[in-house]
């Protein structure tokens, strides 16, 4: 499955109905890891004439009363063309933002993925295909500064049920020296901010 994925910054190529049809046309699904307007998701998916998976971002509070017509993949285990997605939403919490975890909050979601995931791993040896999140784990893309520190908690995801990819943003790859895919344990995790196609068997 061809895949596009999106988040953190709005590009101005990817507002062009144009565009979209000519370099995504082969696209089956699109992946939003958060902090993007509803209106730019939806522009997307009904130019492409494809679904939306997403979490929300720390930014993304606007989704509550206007959520993008997707599937929001928090807390859910959802299968799609033969793939399996999960998702966890927002980031480590820096301010009074509702899409914000504490590392004890995110924790305790990570283990309530487990009730799904750990059967699944035991059969499947991956107790999902592609795992979605906003933030990244602690230690592998995140960033100095508090806001943009990835969660310990998501360590566990990965040691505990093995996901073949984890798809995030939050922390931006202006720097083109900026690591963007890392392999660790079972798991590929890529930096998909601001945009990325993945192709997944």
């Amino acid at each position: 499955m061809k895949i596009l994925c999106v988040s953190d910054t709005v590009m101005p190529q990817l507002e062009s109905a144009v565009n979209l049809r000519r370099h995504y046309q082969d696209i089956e699904l699109v992946v939003s890891c958060g902090d993007l307007p509803a209106v730019y998701l939806e522009f997307i998916t009904s130019v492409l004439n494809v679904p939306l998976f997403y979490v929300r971002g720390n930014h993304d509070d606007g989704y509550k009363d206007t959520p993008p017509g997707g599937e929001d993949l928090h807390g859910r285990l959802i299968e799609y063309n033969g793939l399996s997605f999960y998702g966890l939403e927002g980031c480590i919490r820096y301010n009074d933002s509702p899409i914000q975890y504490t590392e004890g909050e995110m924790l305790r979601m990570v283990m309530a993925a487990g009730l799904r995931l750990r059967m699944r791993r035991m059969r499947m040896g991956h107790g999902v295909d592609i795992w979605v999140t906003h933030s990244p784990p602690r230690g592998i893309h995140d960033a100095q500064d508090f806001s943009h520190r990835g969660f310990a908690a998501m360590l566990r995801f990965l040691e505990w049920y093995r996901p073949r990819y984890m798809l995030h943003g939050h922390v931006h790859t202006y720097d083109r020296r900026t690591v963007t895919k890392t392999q660790h344990l079972d798991t590929c995790i890529i930096n998909i901010n601001p945009v990325t196609v993945i192709e997944v068997e």
